[in-house]
């Protein structure tokens, strides 16, 4: 099988996105009283309406209404005043009333749009992109300085309620395959899911992992979910076809099931757009089906044939009336959005200077946005306005981020390392008390002894010397015990200066200045 960027040399990826979400954030479910509690014993959190049993009837959740709405207007959807909810036939054990109530052709949200910021290299799967100059468009792309930005339309997001959970018990990884049992627990059935479809304006994984991480920072920002993907509160289908390069026509799509990491939504629609390619080239058909990404095996497995609009018996639902939303409930949802990512990230260039790629890294997660934020405030409370945002922004994106990727679980706002911490840092190597290496060194022990960066540095005797008096004379006592080596420097061997700091740095037990050694060396060299 061919690597991916062969592939996408010959043939465009199609790709569109369903990302569902649940309301985790409201208390109960979608159209019955009952909690919405992860984590409870099994079918503790179920009533006649949530099962199905005859005569039950559902009232819509007001509170879950209004977090689809907030979700519409932060991606920039119309919000449509009159809609219905359907009823969406299928037998299957985790909906034990046999369908699924969910909305019809017109959704709440409906024609909406984010743009992607593609740099780095998330921007090398992009074919043809070498072709445009900065600010030249091509398609649903810009290109930009550090990568490009693509439009990404989205159809429409629709009100769903959330089918229950089935287990497994007996067969591999907890999978239906090879099983001797399965169980089912209906807590999760009715809870409040709403699902965003995008046009077919993706053409790589890493648009695809992108505008997922985005939507999530988004929803995040809005309150109405904890996203957690390990939870199954955000999960996503990827669909996907391929069509050589130059025509205008559809290929024939399948859909990766519930991704629910965006690595595995990267690698399983990687993998899919090179096992098509490769049927294709092989003169083989495409089937639409539903496949499941197997991330041990690193491949995609059909789950069934994909049913179609039809196999779905869709009508609407008798037992709810159509909902109409007034001007005066969505003016008042909207004015309880809060500044969202992208908003953050331009007033974070705007007021503090920084750079459009530094902005957008620190609004990546709520909490290193918030923790900027606080030590933003502290800097301003104490007259240094914006002059360490950038050194700051270096240690959140740098190390605060590696830390929290490195240990599941990392709560940053209950962390030893406080904002005035972080700020206390920042001013120690700004005013050369300790050097950026140093530095990494004190921000590890911040956190794993919960003392301040001040009394780390004077219990490890760290703080860096940069009196160029007694730097000189380390520098005259090396160039002195390295005699050839001086001789070969100024022969032309220049990058012997390297050696010449690191002789400094071992003789000062690594507390010299690096910048006034490598002053002081360089004059002395070049006389």
């Amino acid at each position: 099988m061919r690597k991916l960027e062969e592939v996408l040399n010959d043939w465009e990826a199609v790709i569109g996105l369903e990302v569902h979400a649940e309301l985790t954030t409201l208390r109960t479910k979608m159209f019955c009283g009952c909690k919405l509690e992860f984590g409870a014993e099994p079918n503790t959190h179920t009533c006649p309406v949530c099962l199905g049993l005859p005569g039950a009837l559902p009232v819509p959740n007001r509170a879950a209404i209004e977090g689809i709405v907030l979700a519409g207007l932060a991606t920039n959807c119309d919000i449509e005043k009159h809609s219905m909810f359907y009823r969406k036939n299928y037998m299957y054990p985790d909906m034990a009333k046999n369908f699924q109530t969910t909305q019809g052709p017109v959704a709440f949200c409906m024609r909406g749009w984010l743009d992607l910021d593609v740099d780095g290299p998330a921007a090398r799967e992009r074919h043809g992109l070498d072709a445009l100059e900065p600010g030249q468009a091509e398609g649903n792309v810009t290109r930009t300085e550090e990568g490009y930005t693509a439009h990404v339309g989205i159809t429409r997001i629709h009100m769903e309620e959330d089918a229950g959970k089935m287990v497994h018990v007996g067969g591999g990884e907890g999978r239906i395959a090879g099983a001797t049992h399965s169980l089912v627990d209906y807590n999760r059935a009715g809870t409040p899911l709403i699902e965003l479809v995008t046009e077919p304006d993706l053409r790589t994984p890493e648009e695809a992992r992108l505008f997922m991480q985005k939507l999530r920072q988004i929803y995040l920002a809005l309150g109405i979910s904890n996203c957690s993907m390990e939870e199954g509160s955000l999960r996503c289908d990827g669909n996907v076809s391929l069509r050589r390069r130059g025509s205008s026509a559809l290929g024939v799509k399948t859909e990766l099931k519930n991704m629910n990491s965006f690595k595995n939504l990267h690698d399983g629609l990687a993998y899919e757009i090179c096992r098509q390619a490769e049927v294709l080239e092989e003169g083989g058909q495409i089937y639409q089906e539903t496949r499941h990404w197997d991330p041990t095996a690193k491949r995609t497995i059909v789950m069934r044939v994909k049913e179609t609009a039809d196999d779905y018996r869709l009508f609407p639902e008798p037992d709810l009336a159509p909902y109409d939303l007034s001007d005066e409930f969505v003016e008042a949802v909207r004015a309880k959005l809060p500044e969202l990512p992208d908003q953050k990230a331009a007033r974070y260039a705007t007021e503090h200077g920084l750079s459009a790629y530094d902005a957008r890294h620190l609004v990546d997660h709520r909490a290193t946005a918030d923790f900027f934020d606080a030590c933003m405030a502290l800097a301003a409370a104490e007259g240094d306005g914006s002059r360490f945002a950038k050194p700051l922004a270096n240690l959140i994106i740098n190390d605060v981020t590696a830390y929290m990727n490195a240990h599941e679980g990392f709560d940053l706002a209950e962390s030893p390392l406080t904002p005035e911490r972080a700020m206390e840092l920042v001013r120690l190597v700004a005013s050369d008390a300790v050097s950026s290496k140093q530095a990494k060194e004190v921000f590890a022990a911040v956190l794993a002894e919960d003392k301040s960066p001040e009394a780390i540095v004077a219990e490890r005797g760290m703080e860096q010397v940069s009196d160029t008096g007694a730097i000189e004379a380390v520098v005259d006592e090396v160039m002195a015990a390295n005699p050839d080596k001086v001789e070969q420097y100024r022969g032309g061997k220049t990058g012997l200066l390297g050696f010449f700091v690191g002789q400094c740095m071992k003789a000062m037990r690594g507390q010299g200045n690096p910048k006034v050694i490598n002053e002081l060396l360089a004059a002395k060299l070049d006389a």
